[in-house]
């Protein structure tokens, strides 16, 4: 079956230089991920909004402050996923990535709000999120009118005033509350009392998700019975194997088909042995065939 990574273990307890506040709600910190970076769970009591401008990261998150229960979301360029404040979380770079997070001031939070989320990320959001990286990690509130100036790599300094600053953190503000959502989110057992052996299968097949193996080759990997396993799926997630199997494959398929990739490349990554096998299941499952999700952004 497949291996597991040597995930690279990242803090998480650096995030003082770009705490949100009331004054500064929204503060982006950029950094640059080798693949299998894993930031271990964590929360923070703002929001976050973990976005890449380029690779694919798995972040897995709780639903809320108040709910165990976690889905897993598969994030390429152009979508980006809203953590909700004190939701626990974690994230694992599944192709190395330019990580943009954007860190929210719980003040700044849209209303209702309350849960994680997959957002579309518009070409207009994708510009803005840059230009306010621009304002750096370290940066002080200037006064009102004055400019400061910042190195940036390479030797490029960017000049930034504070009005320009809160014109784009209203921007972003403004382009979140008016993103579009897509569901792409696959269920996990729960972390603390969930089944440990569905768990360990589960990331497995995220994992891996062109494995053709059957439910019973999964179960045997994992020391259980086809039986067990089944049970466990219905018991615990609600769902049958092959209809959760199916949420994992939509999960990667999608971000695969908006970076432009063949209908034949995403259904042999997905595990089918067939083009049409596979747009039928999508078709069947999103509405629309697999090609109306190429390239949208």
């Amino acid at each position: 079956m497949t291996r597991k990574p040597r995930l690279h273990f990242m803090p998480v307890g650096d995030t003082d230089p770009f705490t949100p506040s009331r004054e500064r709600p929204v503060r982006v910190r950029a950094r640059s991920m080798p693949v299998d970076s894993h930031f271990e769970p964590h929360t923070h009591a703002w929001a976050q909004l973990a976005y890449c401008a380029s690779g694919i990261v798995q972040v897995t998150a709780g639903q809320s402050r108040h709910k165990a229960d976690e889905v897993a979301y598969i994030v390429p360029p152009s979508r980006a996923v809203w953590i909700a404040p004190g939701a626990q979380h974690h994230i694992t770079v599944l192709e190395a990535a330019e990580f943009r997070t954007l860190y929210i001031d719980a003040s700044a939070t849209p209303e209702n709000w309350q849960g994680c989320r997959v957002i579309v990320v518009s070409a207009l959001l994708r510009e803005t999120i840059h230009a306010l990286d621009n304002t750096g990690p370290h940066a002080s509130l200037p006064p009102e009118g004055a400019h400061f100036s910042l190195g940036r790599p390479g030797g490029k300094t960017v000049p930034l005033n504070l009005p320009r600053e809160q014109l784009l953190t209203r921007l972003v503000l403004d382009e979140l509350l008016h993103a579009d959502t897509q569901v792409l989110g696959v269920p996990l057992p729960n972390a603390q009392t969930g089944d440990k052996r569905l768990r360990a299968l589960c990331e497995a097949v995220l994992r891996a998700p062109s494995e053709r193996a059957t439910l019973a080759e999964w179960a045997a990997d994992i020391g259980a019975s086809e039986r067990t396993v089944a049970r466990l799926f219905r018991d615990e997630l609600g769902l049958s194997y092959q209809q959760w199997r199916q949420q994992a494959v939509l999960a990667h398929a999608l971000p695969l088909l908006a970076r432009g990739q063949s209908v034949s490349q995403v259904a042999a990554a997905s595990g089918y042995a067939s083009d049409s096998a596979f747009s039928a299941m999508f078709k069947a499952a999103m509405g629309q065939s697999p090609s109306h999700f190429q390239n949208k952004n």
